[in-house]
């Protein structure tokens, strides 16, 4: 599963600017990586790993501005097609899940 956060976050104020950069870096200290500007992703090994995620998210949402969380399964994210102009690039690499039996 993959945890798509899209956000659109006041700058104006010293504060705002504040409250823009702690949501950001609290994102990637949870893992999260910048799909684009204000698109960050994270892949999670189950629905359960992706909800404790998404809560997670939840509890550091700034006082201003939309975000939006959403979850695909890993092969809906791997039918996205990315270009980078007109080049198509690849998606972001899967992390291999260890099975113990």
């Amino acid at each position: 599963m993959w945890v798509l956060v899209f956000f659109d976050l006041p700058t104006e104020t010293k504060k705002d600017r504040k409250n823009y950069a702690t949501f950001r870096k609290k994102m990637l200290a949870d893992g999260f990586q910048m799909f684009q500007f204000s698109i960050y992703l994270r892949h999670c090994s189950s629905k359960e790993n992706a909800d404790v995620h998404i809560k997670r998210v939840k509890t550091i949402l700034p006082p201003k501005g939309h975000v939006g969380i959403m979850f695909v399964t890993d092969k809906q994210f791997g039918m996205m097609e990315i270009f980078q102009g007109r080049d198509v690039v690849s998606a972001p690499e899967t992390n291999q899940q260890l099975e113990l039996f």
